[in-house]
């Protein structure tokens, strides 16, 4: 079955995150989603908070941006979190907007370099490794957590170029795609994961979590808040991209990508949907049960 999600978008101010917790915790939403976007709000402060205020939901970051992040604070992290809350945190890293990461000094003159180190030092710490590391990036010396989680975990990689996408199949547990997505643009990134995992000896014993955001705008004035969203972010022209319209509609966007390799749809309101707390309502009570 595709799991299904919803996004509270950053634009957001951070103290409505508890009331729109508490309504995905009451219709059983499957997964909420945060971003870490600069400069708005962090990724894993917020995501204790919806984690402490809830019992099932689970809580994806997606993503950390490593540029911004020591590989074992970063590790530190998320080990708490899947100690506090078990099974309950997604977590995606991946390069962050370089333009973002100039401004607080942190641009790396090889990102990809910089996040296949980050993922490979990561995943051992988390798997409770002791680590010594001289690459260009990452740099341990002898380093080990002492609460490592007591089960594994899935880390995630955000990606969206070629290069990305193959390292994501390489290095990572899963992959997080932007709402940049078509299922024909999914069709292709599935494959280059694909060449990724083979090129580095990962078998079918070895999941890969597909995720995809799903760029969503329902009510009657839907089509024109999407075509909108879409001019703003230049993506007017990609065919089959987002959808607006009612549950029945939204639920159909879903199948196709489903069908097109994502394993977890994530539905993203557009910048300005102004209730949150409706769209999780929407999301969990009407669209849900129409994806299979």
């Amino acid at each position: 079955m595709t799991s299904l999600g919803a996004v509270f978008r950053p634009q957001l101010s951070p103290e409505r995150l508890r009331d729109v917790v508490r309504v995905a915790e009451e219709v059983g939403l499957e997964e909420l989603w945060l971003w870490e976007d600069c400069f708005r709000e962090g990724g894993v402060s917020a995501a204790a908070a919806a984690l402490a205020w809830s019992e099932r939901l689970r809580v994806g970051v997606g993503l950390l941006p490593v540029p911004l992040r020591n590989v074992a604070v970063t590790a530190m992290e998320l080990a708490t979190l899947h100690r506090m809350f078990p099974g309950r945190p997604i977590v995606g890293v991946g390069h962050g907007v370089q333009d973002w990461m100039g401004q607080v000094g942190a641009r790396a003159e090889s990102p990809l370099t910089l996040l296949r180190e980050h993922l490979d030092a990561l995943r051992a710490l988390l798997r409770g490794e002791r680590l010594t590391v001289d690459g260009r990036y990452v740099h341990l010396d002898d380093v080990a957590l002492d609460w490592p989680p007591a089960d594994p975990v899935e880390i995630l990689a955000g990606a969206e170029g070629p290069r990305t996408l193959r390292l994501s199949g390489a290095a990572a547990d899963g992959t997080v795609l932007t709402s940049a997505t078509s299922p024909d643009r999914l069709r292709r990134a599935v494959r280059l994961i694909e060449e990724g995992r083979l090129a580095a000896g990962r078998g079918a014993g070895e999941p890969h979590k597909v995720v995809v955001y799903l760029l969503t705008a329902t009510g009657p004035d839907a089509p024109a808040r999407l075509r909108a969203e879409l001019v703003a972010e230049g993506l007017e022209a990609v065919p089959d991209l987002g959808v607006a319209g009612d549950a029945g509609a939204v639920a159909k966007a879903v199948q196709r990508l489903a069908e097109a390799g994502a394993d977890t749809v994530i539905l993203q309101p557009t910048a300005d949907e102004t209730d949150p707390e409706g769209f999780v309502r929407f999301t969990a009570e009407q669209v849900r049960p129409l994806v299979p």
